[in-house]
């Protein structure tokens, strides 16, 4: 077991037919009328992190899935975890206004706040697209109130990603904290190690080496995340959806709750906001 605690585990509360990867072929108005299973695999989580040496997280939850299961959210809070913002309506910022924005991180903040009776200080963007076309988020954030963010992802990819981040912790110019998710250095290369498709693609062995290597390699602490609905093999499947989107979804969807079991035994995990507090983070970054 490793006994620093320099590793943040994290959770982004939604379901199967919010990601981004199905935008195209689930729309938002048709979410009510689909099989809700977020309630079924956040209680998996819980029972499995309390199994486990009471491990603590944050949990990103959407403003959608509280108004619709608010004891999900008193749950998370009960059991000594850190409640946060994923947003409301999972809309990656660059299909959003600035006001639409604003009232979107307002209204879920203000909601999870009154739900967990508990101040909400950090937020995640869906599907990490706070980007250089999105930095005006920034500004916003910190003007609601929010600490922290945790929104980049600082590696190349499709549909998410600032490549030329920090790989540590920094500041924005306004000061607001960010908290990038965690990557490996390797072959004059960042690798994404830290969460996701990448822990349900890679084997347990490779990941568990590379938050490792990661963490040695940082000045900062590692930063994992995953979704409830990576650890429901049963849900059901978008078939109409692109390959390569179907493909990332469903890999080794058996797999995962073995693997997140592997984690909190093998690591020590703590919330975002606590394990931030041990480090300074001065660095402020022009991006």
């Amino acid at each position: 077991m490793n006994s620093n605690r320099s590793f943040a585990l994290s959770f982004d509360i939604e379901d199967y037919f919010h990601v981004s990867a199905f935008e195209k072929q689930i729309q938002p108005e048709n979410w009510d009328n689909l099989e809700q299973r977020t309630e079924a695999n956040v209680d998996l989580i819980l029972e499995l992190l309390d199994s486990n040496r009471s491990t603590k997280a944050t949990f990103f939850i959407l403003g959608w899935i509280a108004k619709r299961f608010p004891n999900l959210v008193k749950s998370i809070t009960q059991q000594g975890h850190e409640v946060a913002s994923h947003g409301f309506n999972h809309q990656r910022l660059i299909n959003l206004t600035r006001d639409e924005f604003k009232a979107d991180i307002s209204d879920s903040k203000k909601m999870l706040e009154d739900l967990s009776g508990s101040k909400v200080i950090g937020y995640r963007a869906p599907s990490f697209s706070l980007s250089p076309k999105t930095l005006w988020a920034v500004d916003e954030l910190k003007e609601a109130g929010y600490i922290y963010s945790s929104s980049v992802n600082p590696v190349p990819h499709d549909l998410y990603g600032m490549p030329n981040a920090p790989r540590t912790p920094f500041l924005w110019q306004n000061g607001l904290e960010e908290l990038p998710v965690t990557t490996l250095q390797l072959l004059n290369r960042r690798w994404p190690c830290a969460g996701g498709g990448y822990f349900r693609l890679y084997p347990y062995q490779l990941s568990k080496w590379a938050l490792k290597t990661a963490r040695e390699q940082l000045d900062g602490p590692v930063i994992f995340y995953m979704h409830p609905w990576e650890l429901d093999p049963n849900q059901p499947r978008v078939t109409n959806a692109p390959l390569k989107s179907r493909f990332r979804h469903y890999i080794n969807l058996n797999k995962t709750q073995s693997r997140l079991e592997n984690l909190v035994t093998d690591f020590e995990w703590d919330t975002i906001s606590s394990v931030k507090e041990s480090y300074s983070i001065k660095q402020v970054a022009a991006i």
